[in-house]
């Protein structure tokens, strides 16, 4: 099958977007489909007003024509931006199915930089956007409970993986003083002061960039800000770590947690959507709205068992489960139903 993403954010980038979606076509390749990216590097963009990092496409009318050259079987819409709305508009009046996908809380995301936007004008406009896709898809089972609850309808689960050979424990026992880790872009609505102010013991480490870097740097100066980190480098920090923080309110899964836990380090959270689908309290993590007792209390738990719970996940089954939501063009279907049971129940 020849499969279309259309994504308003990608590489060089470095987010749980742009990580989700390359670990999916890793294994969509690998099952032998043929993929393309529509991306912003393939146009012309200007910086997004007060986030830098996100590229805004100014050249949309090349969008039909890009559609057209790489003939698909199916087409999904990864993001909501200038690029979404291009490719939705041209499959529309084809009268084509498409898919598209909720990764993040948008209206929050946007309320938290310009307070002046109500988070009902946020949600008018996401709901505008999804309201022709065919299945939208989302992480976990509280997500789809709470965007229906917001009138969105065609709503499909798309469960997500981590890369469990590349974020694997370290055989030996970590020693020394504790060290408290967060993994995520430096934004507002991360709400990463809420774990910075924390008076814990050791050391805290920051990996990741974004438009609060310097403000946090000059305001935080005993922190170790790492900037972004990728391949081994980034799986040692995870292994350094005693436990990872994750102070995200907003978030829709957080992949950075499943990371962690397959490198054996447990993870600190308030007890919001996100952390509630991916830990197991007392196993993997812990949940508390006292995020510093959270912290403390997952330095007691047992890492090989954090380990074994990040294993139950799987990028192939999570890509297998995203061909099952996708409507092809033609309307066969792109995976059958007895193909994702068997690959589940597989060792």
């Amino acid at each position: 099958m020849r499969l279309l993403i259309v994504s308003d954010t990608w590489m060089p980038r470095v987010s749980g977007v742009v990580t989700c979606l390359r670990a999916l076509i890793a294994e969509l390749e690998a099952l032998g489909h043929e993929v393309c990216v529509l991306s912003p590097l393939e146009f012309h963009s200007l910086p997004c007003p007060g986030y830098p990092e996100i590229p805004l496409v100014w050249d949309v009318w090349r969008v039909a024509r890009k559609i057209d050259e790489f003939a698909p079987d199916a087409v999904h819409l990864a993001t909501e931006g200038p690029l979404g709305w291009a490719a939705r508009h041209w499959l529309r009046r084809r009268g084509l199915a498409f898919s598209t996908a909720m990764h993040t809380r948008f209206p929050e995301f946007v309320h938290a930089r310009w307070p002046v936007i109500p988070l009902g004008v946020g949600y008018a406009w996401m709901r505008a956007f999804h309201r022709s896709s065919d299945a939208v898809l989302v992480s976990t089972v509280r997500m789809q409970a709470e965007f229906a609850g917001q009138g969105f309808a065609h709503l499909a689960l798309w469960r997500k993986g981590v890369d469990l050979q590349q974020f694997r424990p370290r055989l030996e026992r970590r020693a020394g003083e504790p060290v408290f880790l967060y993994v995520g872009r430096l934004a507002a609505e991360k709400t990463l002061e809420d774990f910075l102010d924390l008076d814990l013991p050791g050391e805290k480490r920051v990996v990741g960039d974004g438009p609060l870097r310097s403000e946090l740097e000059r305001r935080y100066p005993q922190v170790r800000f790492l900037g972004y980190l990728r391949g081994p480098l980034l799986t040692d920090a995870y292994r350094d770590a005693s436990v990872l923080v994750f102070p995200s309110r907003t978030d829709t899964l957080g992949l950075v947690m499943l990371e962690a836990m397959a490198c054996g380090t447990p993870v600190a959270a308030f007890p919001v959507c996100g952390p509630l689908d991916v830990l197991r309290q007392g196993v993997s993590g812990v949940m508390d709205e006292d995020l510093r007792r959270a912290c403390l209390q997952a330095l007691r738990l047992d890492r090989q068992l954090c380990a074994a719970e990040a294993r139950r996940q799987s990028w192939r089954v999570s890509a297998l489960e995203f061909l099952a939501r996708q409507p092809r063009l033609d309307g066969a279907p792109c995976v059958s139903a007895e193909q994702l049971r068997a690959e589940r129940a597989a060792p």
